[in-house]
């Protein structure tokens, strides 16, 4: 099966590529780009498409790659152990399986998302080296040996916010998603909301565009910000023609709370603002 997008999902053929290569070859597929292109989407929608489950492991700033194979609870042991639990004799009753593990044990191929892996330490991925190249760990408590019955489809999602080590990204396959241009972002529009005003859409995406080409944003909206604006657009039934027609003088567009994320954005607008009223006196 060949991942092509979904009724949901707008994939470049560039993104449609780097999945179907990565699949292929087996291995991770790195995926990065801004905030809000639809990174972690991604991996939902290669499972719906490719009609897998999903396995989710969302990374934090305090993720081990330990807790991505299991977690040993020797604390819990320690207390039945005092209590007198029969229990006790088997360590395997306080082990915890984690994501990789589970991902390893499913009997059908999975999709395995590693959702910003960034976050964390970094060592964290180096410490997934081995487990994501041969498929396979041990459990030390145990002896078990684990070898994944199915390579599953490993998606992992980086916001840039650390660089990650050479040998890690040597064995992921790599795709960076640019941000859309207009056309894709008119499909990407289309998909969510297919009935609405077309002329609401092109001025909203006017504006929308030309918020990002201003120097010096600190946070430039992204497309899932695009597609919350325009749902308030339509919750509060704007009219197209405010948009078309409204003050140049006011550079803040209405309802910027869903573009703009930041005070510093805010008073950037709010100061290019004043200078354009001067400019007209």
């Amino acid at each position: 099966m060949k991942f092509t997008g979904t009724e949901s999902y707008v994939a470049t053929k560039d993104l449609q590529m780097a999945v179907n290569a990565a699949v292929a070859l087996e291995r991770p597929l790195l995926i990065k780009g801004e905030p809000g292109t639809g990174k972690t989407l991604l991996a939902e929608q290669v499972a719906e498409a490719l009609n897998m489950e999903l396995l989710q492991w969302h990374i934090k700033s305090t993720t081990k790659a330990q807790q991505g194979l299991y977690e040993y609870d020797a604390v819990s042991r320690l207390r039945d152990s005092q209590l007198g639990n029969d229990k006790v004799h088997d360590v395997s009753n306080y082990i915890k399986q984690g994501k990789l593990w589970q991902a390893f044990g499913a009997d059908k191929r999975l999709v395995l998302l590693i959702d910003e892996i960034d976050k964390a330490d970094i060592e964290f991925p180096n410490d997934l080296l081995v487990e994501l190249d041969k498929m396979e760990f041990h459990v030390y408590e145990t002896g078990e040996r684990v070898v994944a019955k199915q390579r599953p489809v490993v998606i992992i999602t980086s916001n840039n916010e650390k660089e990650l080590p050479d040998a890690f990204l040597r064995r992921c396959f790599f795709h960076y998603i640019n941000f859309p241009d207009k056309d894709t972002m008119r499909a990407i529009v289309d998909v969510h909301y297919p009935q609405l005003n077309a002329k609401l859409v092109a001025e909203a995406m006017e504006i929308f565009f030309d918020l990002r080409e201003i120097p010096g944003l600190k946070k430039k909206p992204s497309t899932s910000e695009l597609i919350d604006w325009l749902k308030l657009l339509m919750a509060d039934d704007i009219p197209d023609d405010i948009l078309a027609n409204r003050d140049q003088t006011k550079a803040i567009p209405p309802l910027y709370g869903a573009l703009l994320k930041n005070e510093q954005d805010v008073q950037l607008l709010e100061r290019l603002a004043f200078m354009s009223r001067r400019q007209n006196r």
